[in-house]
């Protein structure tokens, strides 16, 4: 169903009308009823929290007082080939008993669910038959996509059936709240029951997924949210071949290099890759990755920071081995890693292990901080597990750049200048080291309640707080 001709003049980038366009993919963009048996007096309020931007159009059908009720929301959804495999948001169907698909013919099958991929909100379906109309996934990073693009969106607004509206990229790679998030603004209307639908490029390719939208109203603002076909197509592609995604894993927790950290890092020139802050058991300390590492490419793509990292970790195959550079103590070191299976390490849920020996009792102050080692009685105080390795935060100086910083008293210092930290003369002379290298910053491993991070403190400002 992908025009040959696209709906550009070489002369002129504006489209002289998108009626050929909408003409061409409208048979491929399907209705999707579903239908819930719920408890009695239970409306649509209690099973999409209100306000919620993945809030469809609900139709509650009235059971008689005391019986079960049907209730039917509608949403939209687009055939991606031949043998009628039909792409739409995993919020649209799920909880669903029964799935209906109303087609731009009229015509109208049961579907049955191959797969759901609740992290980035993507449900396969499939209707039997062959010879159905259908679109093509295009490139959502390609020219074609780029902010200020014209777009089109079509679906099932409101319930109202087949519908189209244009507009443009107005924004990229957009974040809302999943890790794998990867969204294209739009300011072309999209409402309730759009969820689920395509975003067309000019050339009819599908460049996205309608999702979500932004507005205190409910409806449209200008403001709504397309998952990147790209991100959308290698989930279709999991669901396809095994019903479920099988998703790459590192086994590493990581944070964002900020511009404060560069200093404090060795070897470091900008504030770029994948700050490592904790390494538990996996491939990647099977692999010899350390905490403090900073992941700076991943099979010979370099990568700005975690989101990206998780992005290429995540579509990378099961079982790979794949090579990463690190910056450790100013070198780059090349690691080789066999990737295990996320879901499988999300199901286990495998705890950072602690290392270290027994420290001895002592207490000092540096750079805004008092620090001491653990005792019975800290570890009570502020509920630290038993055998927390580091120096125990016992009072933060309000006007110190730790303040300014998030330390908070309880926090664990684990690291200071990628080195352990058992005792306050590790912890002196990593400070003594860091100023005799010419740095003015000094980086901490932080841990609180089990959830390591990376902290750069001015050591310029805590010189004269030193004992």
């Amino acid at each position: 169903m992908t025009p040959e001709e696209p709906a550009l003049t070489p002369e002129d980038n504006r489209p002289l009308s998108f009626a050929d366009l909408a003409e061409q993919v409208s048979p491929a963009v399907v209705n999707i009823t579903t239908t819930t048996v719920v408890a009695a007096n239970a409306g649509p309020e209690g099973m999409v929290p209100e306000g919620s931007p993945f809030e469809d159009f609900f139709n509650d059908l009235q059971g008689p007082d005391g019986a079960p009720q049907r209730s039917q929301a509608l949403g939209s959804g687009y055939v991606i080939s031949d043998d009628g495999y039909i792409v739409t948001n995993n919020h649209v169907i799920e909880g669903a008993d029964e799935i209906q698909v109303e087609f731009f013919s009229g015509e109208v099958l049961d579907a049955t669910l191959v797969g759901t991929d609740p992290n980035t909100d993507v449900a396969l379906l499939k209707v039997e038959g062959t010879g159905h109309p259908f679109v093509e996934f295009g490139d959502s990073n390609g020219e074609d996509a780029q902010v200020g693009d014209w777009v089109l969106a079509m679906g099932n607004p409101l319930g109202q059936g087949f519908s189209i509206s244009a507009g443009i990229v107005s924004a990229r790679n957009r974040e809302l709240s999943g890790t794998y998030d990867d969204y294209i603004q739009t300011d072309a209307a999209i409402n309730r029951g759009n969820s689920g639908g395509p975003l067309f490029d000019m050339n009819g390719q599908v460049i996205g997924m309608n999702t979500a939208i932004l507005s205190p109203t409910g409806g449209s603002i200008g403001i709504g949210f397309a998952m990147s076909s790209n991100v959308v197509k290698d989930v279709v592609a999991q669901l396809q071949e095994f019903g479920e995604t099988r998703r790459g894993w590192l086994g590493v927790r990581i944070q964002d290099v900020t511009a404060d950290m560069v200093d404090a890092i060795e070897g470091l020139e900008e504030a770029r890759g994948a700050l490592v802050t904790d390494v538990p058991e996996g491939p990647a300390l099977d692999a010899g990755m350390e905490s403090g590492d900073v992941v700076l490419s991943f099979n010979g793509e370099p990568v700005a920071d975690t989101r990206e990292l998780v992005r290429k970790v995540g579509a990378a195959p099961v079982g790979e081995t794949v090579t990463l550079e690190v910056l450790r103590a100013g070198e780059t070191v090349p690691l080789e890693v066999t990737l295990g299976r996320r879901e499988d390490a999300e199901a286990a849920a495998v705890p950072a292990s602690a290392e270290g020996g027994p420290a001895q009792p002592e207490t000092s102050e540096m750079l805004g901080l008092t620090l001491s080692v653990p005792t019975p009685e800290l570890m009570t105080q502020f509920g630290l597990e038993e055998g927390t390795q580091g120096l125990v935060v016992t009072e933060v100086d309000p006007a110190s750049d730790a303040a300014e910083k998030g330390i908070l008293p309880g926090d664990v210092i684990t690291e200071a200048g990628q080195a352990p930290v058992t005792s306050a003369e590790d912890f002196t002379t990593a400070v003594e080291a860091a100023e005799g290298a010419g740095r003015k910053s000094l980086l901490l491993l932080v841990r609180r309640e089990d959830n390591p991070r990376f902290v750069a403190l001015s050591i310029e400002d805590g010189e004269d707080d030193q004992q």
